[in-house]
């Protein structure tokens, strides 16, 4: 059975504001506590107008605050903008406080331009190229402490904090493989490597002390409605933000459009279709056949759906419809 989990980018609706955004997120994840979902991430990104998650830690402390049972993590870190060891304290202490509930999943990318990038890095000489250095470093912090050890991340060693790597590409895919972890593929806004990526991690994939056997997560959009016109309204928010991501002008998610696509010229039109192809947009039936299809072609082991919409009344309706064809989904299986 696939399991179906949440992305929330907590997204800052024109007209709204951050605090707004963050309390629709903590909202949004006891609804999805409620719907039976299986974990629940939130991912950083910087000097981004329309995202509250920056401080992606402390987001997930609260959201772990407001809930009881649904895992909670990053979907993800972007462990070049930090030192290996802060990370480990940081998820250590939310580890503590939340035992057995927690994610952490790191991703390679700065999440952010590279002007925001070089403020944000640790050092000089930050580079994503130490990303599996790093990787292996965070992963000795969260080990018992050995005798004599100088250093110790406290809170944080001997947390048994799940590790995943995400990516877009190859290669997390092989990383991922060759230290025997958990991996999300960003097939949500990124499609293009997905197969592929996901052949290599399962051809090539290590059993560690971490996991036996690979486990392959991958994103998808879902925008789901009563009927497939009020839904494509609805994912009409998403592809004015990813035009305006792509064209230098990101900002705030905008209200839906009616026929916006219809208005844009071919370019535009084929970047959307590309990236956005991981996506079931209708009525529970057309949502339902695109998850089935998607499924049935990647063969995941979890799915990780994210729903950039304008209204919080109609994000957390898409996710109940959406949890409703999950128990569905499960019965037939």
């Amino acid at each position: 059975m696939t399991k179906l989990s949440i992305l929330d980018l907590a997204p800052v609706p024109q007209g709204s504001d951050v605090s707004q955004a963050l309390a629709n997120s903590i909202d949004l994840a006891k609804a999805a506590e409620r719907l039976g979902y299986h974990r629940y991430w939130l991912a950083e990104h910087h000097n981004m107008a329309g995202i509250a998650s920056a401080a992606t830690s402390v987001v997930i402390g609260a959201v772990a605050a407001a809930t009881k049972t649904i895992r909670v993590g990053a979907g993800g870190v972007m462990l070049p903008n930090h030192a290996p060891l802060v990370i480990a304290e940081q998820f250590g202490t939310l580890n503590a406080l939340y035992p057995g509930r927690i994610d952490l999943g790191l991703g390679r990318a700065p999440g952010s331009d590279q002007a925001t990038a070089r403020a944000l890095r640790r050092t000089l000489q930050g580079d994503v190229d130490a990303f599996p250095q790093d990787v292996m470093e965070l992963l000795h912090w969260f080990k018992p402490a050995e005798a004599n050890q100088a250093i110790r991340a406290n809170p944080g060693e001997g947390q048994a904090v799940p590790v995943w790597i995400l990516g877009s590409s190859t290669y997390g895919a092989q990383l991922a493989a060759h230290l025997g972890l958990p991996y999300a593929f960003a097939s949500h806004f990124a499609p293009g490597d997905l197969m592929n990526a996901i052949r290599i991690y399962r051809e090539t994939f290590r059993p560690s002390e971490y996991l036996s056997e690979p486990y392959v997560m991958a994103g998808f959009n879902v925008f789901a409605a009563p009927t497939d016109a009020e839904a494509q309204l609805l994912f009409s928010s998403m592809q004015q933000a990813f035009v305006n991501l792509r064209s230098g002008r990101p900002g705030k998610l905008p209200p839906p459009v009616e026929n916006y696509e219809a208005g844009l010229d071919a370019g535009a039109r084929g970047m959307i279709a590309q990236a956005l192809s991981c996506s079931a947009v209708g009525s529970p039936e057309t949502v339902r056949q695109g998850l089935e299809a998607f499924i049935a072609r990647t063969g995941a082991d979890e799915l990780m759906i994210t729903s950039q919409i304008w209204s919080h009344a109609d994000r957390v309706r898409s996710l109940e419809i959406l949890a409703e064809l999950g128990m569905g989904l499960a019965k037939a299986a």
